[in-house]
């Protein structure tokens, strides 16, 4: 390894990274760094063996957010440098595994051990001076990976990719030396990958398509069946994630219903947009506008026939080189659990973001940077030494970006603006506004203003409306509105129990809608049998008419298995003394 070239990727890579060290907790980081009822070892041992426990059952990576929990607590930029310092190893991680990739020895290129013939392989060419940390430090340094290492949730890119490297320098290795210890210490990287983020089930095919690029032909023994088991475990791994992104994140409903076509114009046009993104990094968002696939729209197929044209044309170039094709099959293999294929809840905002580009963009910058060291060697071969001050001038540029970038996550308050100002129509930054001001005493109209905004660009948002409900309800004479909202949260989301319950309460306020309340109420505990304010509440309102007063103690008794009422007890002990008469 060049210890003096990662030692200067290390460094440059902390540098452009400075500002995300004056980041805060940002929108659902709060779901990643440890919960409260997780902070023990008996919180441990629910992240390994309670699915739902934890936002996405990705056990190692929560475990490590565990124990970075018990090391420095609250102090966000001890995360923030824990993150920078892992995107840095993942740039290096990326280089190794280049510079094997690029030495590979064709298997069998000497007398094969059963027949003593030299076997024939056709070989790439395996001269690419400097191309590996040229990569390495595009991708260190390219902004579209900023959300990836500034946005402290995204420690599940960074590890995962780390484990993803590893496992593919052990393997790469494995490939020449067939040793099985070398298989199954890469295999466990595997694993450990998958149990940090499930997108990285895709390595398996990542290898054969390098090795493809590498030999010209891939062989069912020696090269799928050693990997067989690697498609097995990340199939299973696969399909654990989609079913609790369905379950347990709500990847689920009206919004998520795409029928199989609009799924394909939403992948093509997925792929040219990650690409664009790599291109020309200056219209970067966090929420970008989520688009209306629509298979009517003649142009909208454009991009899906854009993809396959792609495709056709890597395989047509590929006597001259099987590079592009290699890297175009990688960079789409690696995008497809993201591609709206499976239900991700993140796809409720947009169908792309640039985290979903971490992995995927190794390949073409891998291409880029080969490209870049081959012009310089063929084509200007006088003018070589400057190729080092084209590096180093391509690099302030992206770290200039990565720098103006990390700004945008500063706090959730300059997210949601600069999020707005890029994107009008990001509705989920007006929610998430709203409720921010929710929690201040004296934001009520504040929060408002964003609720109903949201509303206006998304009128079905039940939370939305909920929250508008009870804002209203807050304000004299604006209860009939609120019933309104709380009314259209149910439409949208009837089976919610705080819905309900609150709906209830704001009820029992508004004269003659008392038998309303206690409908909703009832509701509220059907739903929610463990929901002790709303049988607490329910037994109240049943109090006023006396042939219901043996139900409301039902529901007081109810509350007491719960939680503690003194009024509920003092009324269940007169009751019961009653009963004894």
């Amino acid at each position: 390894m060049n210890f003096k070239a990662a030692a200067g990727l290390l460094v440059v890579t902390l540098l452009a990274y400075l500002p995300s060290f004056r980041g805060a907790f940002i929108w659902n980081d709060s779901d990643y760094v440890t919960a409260p009822q997780l902070r023990s070892l008996a919180g441990l041992w629910d992240i390994w063996t309670k699915v739902g426990a934890t936002e996405q059952y990705y056990p190692l990576l929560h475990s490590f957010f565990w124990l970075q929990w018990m090391l420095w607590g609250e102090h966000a930029i001890a995360y923030h440098l824990v993150t920078v310092l892992l995107h840095a190893t993942v740039a290096i991680l990326f280089a190794l595994v280049l510079r094997q990739l690029f030495d590979l020895k064709a298997p069998g290129s000497g007398a094969s051990r059963k027949s003593g013939k030299a076997a024939k392989v056709e070989v790439e060419p395996r001269r690419y001076p400097g191309a590996e940390w040229v990569a390495a430090l595009i991708f260190a340094l390219h902004p579209v990976h900023v959300e990836s290492v500034a946005w402290i949730t995204e420690q599940k890119n960074t590890l995962s990719l780390v484990f993803y490297l590893w496992a593919a320098l052990l393997y790469l290795r494995f490939d020449e030396t067939r040793r099985s210890k070398t298989y199954f210490a890469a295999l466990t990287f595997f694993v450990l990958s998958l149990l940090c983020k499930t997108v990285t089930a895709s390595l398996p095919v990542a290898l054969l398509v390098a090795l493809w690029w590498k030999r010209g032909r891939v062989d069912a023994r020696r090269d799928f069946q050693p990997l067989f088991p690697w498609l097995g475990i990340g199939a299973g791994f696969g399909l654990l994630a989609s079913w609790v992104e369905q379950h347990f994140l709500g990847a689920k409903g009206q919004d998520f219903d795409l029928p199989l076509l609009e799924r394909v114009l939403v992948a093509g046009r997925a792929v040219w947009f990650y690409l664009g993104n790599l291109v020309w990094p200056l219209e970067l968002n966090f929420i970008y506008p989520r688009w209306v696939p629509d298979r009517s729209v003649w142009w909208q197929w454009l991009f899906p026939f854009g993809v396959f044209g792609l495709l056709v044309a890597g395989w047509k170039l590929r006597r001259w080189s099987r590079a592009p094709l290699a890297v175009f099959v990688f960079f789409v293999v690696s995008l497809f659990p993201v591609l709206g294929f499976v239900n991700l809840y993140g796809a409720l905002y947009s169908f792309v973001w640039d985290h979903w580009q971490y992995l995927p963009d190794l390949g073409p910058i891998a291409l880029a940077a080969v490209g870049l060291t081959l012009g310089w060697e063929r084509f200007a071969p006088k003018f070589r030494g400057a190729g080092p001050i084209l590096v180093a001038a391509g690099a302030f540029l992206l770290g200039t970006l990565t720098w103006e970038q990390c700004g945008m996550f500063r706090d959730d308050t300059t997210l949601y603006r600069e999020t707005l100002r890029r994107n009008p129509s990001a509705w989920m930054a007006h929610f998430n506004q709203g409720g921010m001001f929710l929690k201040i005493p004296g934001k009520e109209r504040e929060a408002m203003a964003e609720f109903e905004a949201a509303l206006r660009i998304n009128p079905n948002l039940p939370d939305a409306h909920y929250d508008l409900g009870t804002v209203l309800a807050r304000m004299p004479g604006r209860e009939l509105d609120a019933a309104s909202h709380f009314e259209a949260a149910l439409k949208l989301l009837p089976e919610s129990g705080a819905i309900h319950y609150n709906f209830a309460n704001l009820l029992r306020k508004i004269p003659g809608r008392e038998s309303d309340a206690i409908a909703h109420f009832r509701e509220a505990v059907r739903i929610n049998p463990r929901l002790a304010e709303a049988h607490y509440n329910l037994g109240l309102a049943l109090m006023a008419d006396p042939n219901q007063i043996a139900e409301a103690i039902g529901h007081f008794q109810a509350a007491q298995q719960i939680k503690d009422f003194p009024l509920a007890r003092e009324i269940i002990a007169k009751w019961n003394a009653l009963q004894r008469r």
